[in-house]
């Protein structure tokens, strides 16, 4: 078997000390070492095929360069939801971050048995970014780890936690208002079964907010329950069909959902927008691979988990509680229909 090439065999083949090696190779700031000495070692060490020894430089600085990242299974099948492309620019976003920091990332689902408190103690984390709603007891469980957390998309009221969201019941807000003002009084809202503190109760929370500030009368018959997905949807719209309910628009909490529904309702036979406009919510690339392309509420997937990175970087390195919020708009494409004008 190969032997391991080790900072020593790098150090030798530069004509270095093994001190200077290691803070080229480790990037340690403030070190006073010539360009020219730099490129000798990397130069040596890309010859030898050096790979650092991630658990060595743990046990010494007590880093483990890790950060996780815990997505919720909030679908029956409990698996990771990569089929909504929110998740995969988030997660990229990340990911990049991370590793320009000289970071790596650990994710992890989580199933109803699981103690991610012991996965982060023997992993070694350094910080961990929580998606999502969880019960209180998971959280005190993290905050006993005594690592940064950051909270993305998560209303818990909590001093120890920094977060990174944005409004979501603006987002709703916007969205049935949008709808509004382009004539729809009857308006579905369509989303997965609603939780309290979760982001889609929230969006459920300003669609209300819209059609009270309208003066249009609430209707329990115009909430359809769908699970975050692209099937979701498109059941969703045989429900819609079904019900008879005569809503001319439908307020879609997720894009995936949205497509999924506007292709559902072509399996209907119901043309969107002219028979039923549709609006979602993300602004997912799949927003533009919709036909029509799909009118939604856009927030910023790629700058959330940018944010999310870099704020728990900064926590370990003892930065300061952080709380941030990024801004929504509405991006109209073509599946809403102007019905005052039709």
């Amino acid at each position: 078997m190969r032997k391991r090439v080790s900072i020593k065999d790098v150090a030798r083949e530069a004509g270095v000390s093994v001190t200077t090696a290691s803070y080229v190779l480790n990037r340690k700031p403030g070190t006073r070492i010539s360009d020219e000495t730099a490129r000798k070692v990397r130069a040596a060490a890309k010859r030898l095929k050096y790979v650092p020894n991630i658990s060595a430089r743990t046990m010494i600085s007590q880093k483990s360069q890790l950060i996780g990242v815990i997505i919720p299974q909030t679908g029956p099948s409990h698996r990771l939801m990569f089929d909504n492309p929110f998740y995969g620019e988030f997660l990229s976003a990340v990911e990049y971050e991370l590793r320009e920091q000289g970071y790596h990332l650990l994710l992890s689902g989580t199933g109803p048995y699981q103690d991610y408190s012991c996965i982060a103690q023997m992993r070694s984390l350094d910080g961990i970014i929580i998606m999502g709603t969880y019960p209180s007891n998971f959280l005190e469980e993290i905050k006993q780890l005594g690592i940064p957390v950051v909270l993305v998309d998560s209303y818990i009221e909590d001093q120890y936690f920094h977060r990174v969201n944005i409004n979501d019941r603006y987002g709703g807000y916007l969205a049935a208002k949008y709808l509004i003002d382009k004539g729809h009084r009857r308006i579905a809202f369509v989303a997965e079964k609603l939780r309290e503190q979760g982001v889609l109760h929230e969006r459920f929370l300003g669609y209300r907010d819209a059609l009270a500030e309208a003066g249009i009368t609430f209707a329990e018959q115009w909430v359809y329950e769908a699970d975050v997905s692209y099937q979701g949807g498109f059941e969703a719209a045989e429900e819609i069909v079904r019900r008879g309910n005569g809503e001319t628009a439908a307020f879609a909490a997720a894009d995936i959902i949205a497509v999924g529904l506007i292709n559902g309702l072509k399996a209907q036979h119901v043309a969107v927008p002219e028979e039923l406009s549709v609006i979602g919510f993300d602004d997912v690339p799949l927003a533009v691979m919709s036909f029509p392309e799909l009118t939604t509420v856009h927030q910023d997937v790629w700058e959330k988990g940018r944010q999310a990175a870099r704020i728990v970087i900064e926590a370990g390195e003892g930065g300061k509680k952080r709380d941030v919020t990024l801004p929504l708009k509405i991006v109209e494409r073509e599946s809403v229909q102007d019905i005052k004008q039709a």
